[in-house]
């Protein structure tokens, strides 16, 4: 009776080395060439069957999406950290201000720009989804972001979290186009230099107000 539970631990930790697998091998692929690339070529890459991958994801396009899942958890774990480095209320409209703003500024936010750009292949006026995806990102980045500074600034009402950062997050899903279309999502000194004069213009439009 023993070795059934150890069997069915062996299974899981095969699922996940493979799952594991897949996704870095995607993640290879789409840094080597963005999407253009089929299931067979992943397979090959992550040396799994091509069953294999169905079992796991429902097709490419699902692999893809759980690649820039995983991309944007970093900038939210970024974010989390920051916030969670100061103390738990009682909090101020100012305080939440300069928290997320601060965390803003240390999150490699054009990094997570340029691989969704290049992992989704550009925006194209014929195909919606890589628009809806990456405003999905931003989307879920900003209710991440307002559950956590609710947590810590319990005293506030919520609503003002919301507020606040659906401000500075749509701001930087804006931000984010122009930045596109000024460097190509290609990132290097001079092109962060860019992103950082338009973070800190979306900041100070929003500090001062209109």
């Amino acid at each position: 009776m023993k070795s059934e539970p150890a069997s069915l631990d062996r299974r899981a930790a095969l699922k996940a080395r493979h799952r594991r697998a897949i996704l870095d091998a995607a993640k290879e692929l789409i840094a080597e060439d963005g999407t253009r690339f089929g299931v067979d070529q992943l397979a090959e890459r992550a040396d799994v069957a091509r069953r294999t991958i169905f079992n796991h994801f429902v097709s490419v396009d699902d692999v893809v999406t759980s690649v820039c899942t995983e991309e944007l958890a970093v900038v939210i774990d970024t974010f989390r950290a920051q916030v969670t480095a100061g103390p738990v209320g009682p909090g101020s409209r100012a305080t939440m201000f300069a928290t997320i703003t601060a965390a803003l500024r240390a999150a490699d936010v054009p990094g997570i720009i340029a691989f969704l750009w290049q992992a989704l292949g550009g925006f194209s006026t014929t195909d919606t989804r890589p628009q809806q995806i990456f405003q999905a990102t931003f989307s879920r980045a900003t209710d991440e972001f307002a559950r956590e500074l609710a947590v810590r600034n319990a005293n506030l009402d919520p609503l003002e979290a919301e507020l606040l950062v659906s401000s500075l997050m749509h701001g930087t899903e804006v931000i984010a186009h122009h930045w596109i279309a000024a460097t190509g999502a290609v990132l290097d000194d001079g092109t962060r230099a860019a992103w950082d004069r338009l973070l800190d213009h979306l900041i100070t439009s929003i500090r001062t107000g209109y």
